[in-house]
């Protein structure tokens, strides 16, 4: 660059100027015995949007504090609880805070802090009121079992929903807050993923999908096979039956 020439400015992306995502939204992380990752999550999500929220679901090891010690607010809950509750008890709390939008994502690096932007940009169009996000695209990447599994759930709930379902157990989903607090969902442990597609288009709640990176290592998966399996056919059984998922919030 010769002496004279000033560095252009660069323009933010539109998706930033049209809402005030930094100000609007909040992170939620659900953690169970994550120290080794969520620091490094929370660290590059804060680059982008500043306020996360990590819910430390009964942690025995020291996640509590790799997130103070990256900047994050914290609950905590002092026995395991289940990720739907985690998730639920932190959209509470960003509700109150004054959030009016939800970013969840896991803990565990399973989840590219760089695929944020399409969530927001999608979101910024005004249209929808959740944005998940969608690994089939590149479903080659995933281990063969859990791209089975996915596929066979997101088909049975496609059905119970009325919608084209591509991806439907991805937990990387921003969620806008007034909505989801209008809804009975209730689920405490894995099936929440479910029930809240299921919910948002019930209501008929505009629900988008933006492709996301698929990303697989060494983390191992909380989901105990045999018992959440048939917690989810139970919970599935009941929407099916009921039509809507019973109780309230």
């Amino acid at each position: 660059m010769f002496a004279h020439q000033q560095p252009c400015p660069r323009r933010p992306p539109a998706y930033l100027t049209c809402v005030d995502w930094k100000n609007l939204c909040a992170v939620v992380i659900p953690c169970l015995n994550e120290a080794k990752a969520v620091g490094e999550v929370i660290t590059a999500v804060r680059q982008l949007l500043p306020n996360v929220l990590v819910v430390d679901d009964g942690s025995t090891d020291n996640t509590a504090a790799v997130a103070k010690d990256a900047s994050a607010s914290l609950l905590r809950h002092e026995q395991p609880r289940g990720k739907g509750a985690a998730l639920r008890d932190g959209w509470t709390e960003a509700q109150r805070r004054g959030f009016s939008w939800a970013l969840s994502m896991d803990g565990d690096g399973q989840h590219a802090p760089t695929d944020l932007p399409r969530f927001l940009e999608r979101a910024s169009r005004g249209d929808v009121a959740l944005v998940s996000g969608n690994r089939m695209a590149d479903r080659v990447v995933m281990p063969f079992v859990r791209r089975c599994t996915n596929r066979f759930m997101s088909k049975c709930l496609s059905r119970v929903a009325g919608v084209p379902l591509p991806d439907s157990q991805c937990g990387y989903r921003l969620m806008r807050l007034d909505a989801w607090s209008q809804l009975p969902v209730n689920t405490a442990c894995f099936e929440i993923e479910s029930e809240i597609l299921v919910q948002f288009a019930r209501a008929r709640l505009g629900i988008a999908f933006v492709p996301i990176t698929v990303i697989y290592g060494d983390e191992r998966s909380k989901i105990r096979p045999l018992r959440d399996t048939v917690r989810w056919f139970r919970w599935l059984a009941a929407v099916r039956s009921q039509g809507v998922t019973a109780g309230k919030r």
